[in-house]
């Protein structure tokens, strides 16, 4: 299978050089085939400079750049719109996960006819050095998705995740989430399509400083509003799919 890893960067100057290349380094040792597609969201520092550099020395990594900043969801939209591969990963650009997931998820894919692989923190051996705060958001995050969504996953904001292309650029033109929510977009329209989504374990190692980091008050308060829109709408995929099943049958 050939690999695209879509990796988001806003403002990550002081270290993307140095992740491309060691995403790059990573992933070479399980993978033959494979292209890494850095998207620079609207970024302020020199983001955009430290890519092209990275680019300049390999060949697999592709620079998207944009303005003004759109939010990780937009950013993950544009990167998925320009990767070539058969399946496609994620994967934050400040390698809180190792890009070394990867190897175990595209294993997995294929050992379990999986259509979406997914990090969770909740998988009983995953091994995390994480702040109680966030723990406590991703199972409020749970709970909201079981009862919304029927989702029979435990960890939807995990960073790191892999989808079968095909299914994903289906999805992908039709996101209505700019920000944090666009995890639970994907996967409750993937879920509502049919889509096989298993979890696997991860390592996780906090590094950014402050609990929340980039995430604030605000940004849980939209990825709540935005969770009730994306209910609206996979209500109405499931009524478009049940009168076209019924008019085919």
């Amino acid at each position: 299978m050939d690999l695209s890893v879509v990796m988001p960067a806003y403002n990550e100057g002081e270290h993307i050089y140095n992740n491309l290349l060691e995403t790059d380094r990573i992933i070479s040792g399980f993978c033959d085939s494979f292209e890494i597609v850095c998207v620079d969201d609207g970024s302020s520092d020199n983001t955009k400079t430290e890519i092209e550099r990275a680019a300049n020395e390999c060949s697999r990594i592709r620079m998207v750049s944009y303005t003004p900043n759109g939010g990780k969801g937009h950013a993950i939209k544009t990167g998925v719109l320009e990767a070539k591969g058969d399946v496609i990963g994620f994967l934050d650009s400040d390698l809180d996960l190792s890009p070394d997931h990867f190897e175990d998820f595209l294993s997995h894919m294929k050992s379990e006819n999986a259509d979406v692989v997914i990090g969770s923190k909740m998988h009983k051996e995953s091994k995390l050095e994480y702040p109680f705060i966030r723990k406590f958001v991703s199972f409020g995050y749970y709970v909201m998705l079981r009862v919304l969504f029927h989702l029979k996953v435990h960890d939807t904001q995990t960073g790191v995740k892999l989808y079968r292309a095909d299914i994903l650029k289906k999805i992908v033109p039709d996101v209505i989430t700019k920000g944090f929510a666009y995890d639970i977009e994907l996967l409750a329209v993937a879920n509502e399509m049919g889509a096989k989504i298993i979890e696997r374990p991860i390592r996780l190692v906090f590094t950014r400083e402050g609990g929340f980091s980039r995430i604030h008050m605000k940004d849980i308060i939209q990825v709540f509003k935005d969770t009730f829109k994306i209910k609206k709408k996979v209500r109405k995929i499931h009524k478009e799919r049940r009168k076209t099943a019924k008019n085919n049958g």
